[in-house]
């Protein structure tokens, strides 16, 4: 764990999800860079800068029904909401066969049951199903995700979004996208997680009909 955070604040944090959490971390820490999955300046920071950054946005997510990542990659934040959240169903969507090989090791090394790895890309699984929620970070500008996210979800659901803390400029390019499906004006929420941790920026809106 990185030397700078306090471990029983982390573990307090993710409670009876921790060990399953630690596991993974410990697989990414070892495989990450040789897999092509983080930078080699990463390891220090993992759990601050990732592991901690996706597991953020979990208290804006349902408890259960369908969760969606989008672009998963390395298993941000879908392997951590899926650690965290068991009684969610939670679908990886990931375009490149070698790191939906990573997820799928991961999903049988951790033990995550209600983990979905699916290889292709979001516009692939537009008709496929309906979602409660839709997540991703660090994949594409709000226009172009807000595009591959909303059609996969259900009018209600929620499309909730890691983003940088420029976001709003991103929302008005974006408007065209979201008046489409008729969503809520988006909110950038602050996400904290354990003190002495920066928190993260979060932006939610709700598909409309």
């Amino acid at each position: 764990m990185d030397a700078t955070l306090n471990p029983e604040r982390v573990v307090e944090f993710f409670g009876d999800s921790f060990e399953k959490v630690a596991t993974y971390a410990d697989e990414l820490a070892v495989q990450g860079e040789m897999r092509g999955l983080i930078g080699p300046r990463e390891l220090d920071r993992l759990w601050e800068r990732h592991i901690l950054n996706s597991a953020a946005v979990v208290q804006y997510l349902p408890s259960s029904g369908t969760i969606v990542d989008i672009g998963s990659g390395a298993g941000l934040p879908g392997i951590i909401i899926g650690c965290m959240l068991p009684e969610a169903s939670v679908k990886l969507i990931e375009p490149m066969e070698r790191r939906c090989t990573w997820l799928s090791e991961m999903v049988q090394e951790v033990g995550l049951p209600n983990v979905e790895v699916l290889r292709g890309r979001a516009e692939e699984f537009h008709d496929a199903f309906e979602a409660d929620a839709v997540t991703a970070r660090a994949v594409a500008a709000l226009d172009k995700l807000s595009r591959w996210a909303l059609p996969l979800l259900r009018t209600g659901g929620e499309m909730v979004l890691l983003k940088g803390r420029s976001v709003a400029d991103e929302i008005e390019p974006a408007r065209k996208v979201l008046r489409k499906f008729k969503c809520s004006e988006p909110e950038i929420l602050s996400a904290g997680t354990i003190v002495g941790v920066e928190t993260t920026t979060v932006l939610r809106t709700i598909r409309g009909k």
